[in-house]
């Protein structure tokens, strides 16, 4: 049985207790994790506090932070297949889509190396005569960083790169649902030769670990990825040291489709935003909202294709469908379908749970289209289950899209450019993908509204988030100070 171990101020230890791993695909405990509470936290915040001040981190120009974040990502591209095996084990997630998802990790470090030592402050044209103003960018502090188990090592990069860009340490709370991949980070981290405490990784439970993370004294800003109500907790937590947050949650995204679309595409496009990850993906197109003209067509295929994906074991590189990582999750899958089944809506596929042992759930289609109110149209799954309304029109189709509290991802497919156009600016979502889904790359911001959080990661701003604007006024004159008594 393999044994992991935090990282704290560049030590590994065991932790305050260990608690059990399950393999997902099996049901079995494979790995025991070291789990953190009050006096672990107590210690890495400090470690990281402490890094931030010391002048090996605290004096190190911006060139050579980058220089060490380009090392990390070349780490991070030679050990990616061991990364990927180990999360598949850990979270049930398919190895094709872990090793992918890792050899782009690599990426988006390499992108915040690259903009290290471009994050610029400005010079104000000041509408006083003998004075220079400019602004200073400096890095914001220690940052708590929480992840969730699904595309962890996505989710920390996008908070570890842009925060040490910036110039800020980070304590990382990896999920205690399959932490395995990010506790081997760690050990990669410790390779690249960042000065001690710049980055900590722990795993815990939430009230002797994430509650006294995210509430502690000496934190000063909390990134998190999860769930809205977590994310609640988060919140009132940062009442207690005034951290700011960028909180990045759940969605129920619409999935738009309209009679002109490349049916092929859509169809394609449909299946990866929705059974692709098992479903298990915060930007999960899990709401169809398609043309009532091409919907019998559309379904007939998707269903097919459903019925096809090769569900298995998540190691095998033909499986397209693994295991859902938690037992939880597979009952609530069941309850809400359940739920929105006495509702009205009607089963096309799938449904219930496949008695191969592990997690798994199949594919899964419900047509709401004579059950509005059914609960899978309104609760995230975070399962392969896709929830169908037919429209008549592009009002229709949009009011459809908005009638969410999330507002996270969007797709639309249609060759229709104008159309296209205005539903673009009609969709209340922080991403609307255009006859394409699931597209991600450092570049581009990620983040959403409404239940879906606020915030953005990746991209030049995320960056900037991780910095305070500090204002220098440089009086030029010789003259002497005029009336003390008179505000300048």
């Amino acid at each position: 049985m393999q044994q992991f171990q935090q990282y704290i101020g560049g030590v590994f230890s065991d932790g305050s207790a260990r608690f059990e791993s399950r393999d997902p695909a099996s049901g079995e405990v494979w790995a025991m994790m070291p789990e953190a509470r009050n006096a672990d936290v107590e210690a890495a915040v400090a470690a990281a506090r402490a890094a931030f001040h010391a002048p090996d981190w605290a004096g190190m120009t911006a060139t050579a932070r980058g220089k060490l974040l380009f090392r990390l990502a070349d780490l991070i591209a030679e050990n990616a297949e061991t990364l990927a095996l180990l999360e598949t084990r850990d979270t049930g997630k398919i190895i094709r889509e872990t090793s992918a998802q890792i050899a782009y990790v690599a990426d988006y470090y390499r992108y915040y190396a690259g903009l290290a030592d471009k994050i610029e402050g400005a010079h104000l044209p000041i509408d006083k005569p003998d004075m220079e103003v400019w602004l200073r960018r400096e890095p914001l502090g220690v940052v708590a960083a929480v992840v969730p188990w699904n595309s962890q090592l996505f989710l920390a990069a996008v908070k570890i790169g842009p925060a040490l860009a910036a110039g800020c340490t980070v304590v990382l709370k990896a999920s205690e649902e399959g932490p395995a991949p990010l506790l081997e980070f760690a050990r990669i981290f410790d390779q690249a030769g960042f000065p001690a405490g710049v980055l900590n990784v722990i795993t815990g439970f939430g009230a002797d670990c994430g509650a006294v993370l995210t509430s502690h004294p000496g934190i000063d800003h909390v990134a998190f990825t999860g769930g809205p109500e977590t994310a609640r907790h988060v919140v009132r937590n940062s009442a207690e040291n005034l951290a700011s947050t960028s909180l990045e949650l759940g969605g129920k995204s619409p999935f738009i489709v309209f009679e002109d679309a490349d049916i092929d595409s859509a169809v394609n496009a449909q299946v990866s935003g929705i059974f692709a990850a098992t479903g298990q993906s915060c930007v999960a197109g899990s709401r169809l909202i398609i043309s009532n003209q091409i919907k019998a067509q559309f379904l007939h295929r998707l269903k097919e294709k459903a019925e096809n994906i090769r569900i298995g074991a998540p190691g095998l590189p033909e499986t397209e469908i693994g295991p859902l990582c938690t037992g939880a999750q597979l009952s609530r899958a069941e309850e809400l379908i359940f739920a929105s089944l006495a509702a009205g809506a009607q089963l096309v596929t799938g449904g219930q749970r496949l008695e191969q042992g592990g997690y798994f759930f199949p594919p899964t289609i419900l047509d709401c289209s004579e059950a509005p109110e059914a609960p899978c149209l309104r609760e995230e799954f975070f399962g392969p289950v896709l929830s169908v309304r037919g429209f008549d029109t592009e009002a229709e189709a949009l009011a459809l899209a908005n009638d969410t509290d999330h507002g996270l991802a969007s797709g639309v497919f249609t060759r229709d450019l104008t159309r296209a156009h205005r539903m673009i600016r009609g969709i209340r979502a922080g991403i609307v993908w255009v006859n394409t889904y699931r597209a991600v790359s450092p570049i581009a911001p990620f983040g959403g509204q409404g239940l879906s959080g606020h915030g953005r990661e990746g991209g030049l701003q995320a960056a900037l988030d991780y910095t305070k604007v500090k204002t220098v006024w440089l009086r030029t004159s010789d003259a002497p100070i005029p009336d003390p008594f008179v505000m300048r």
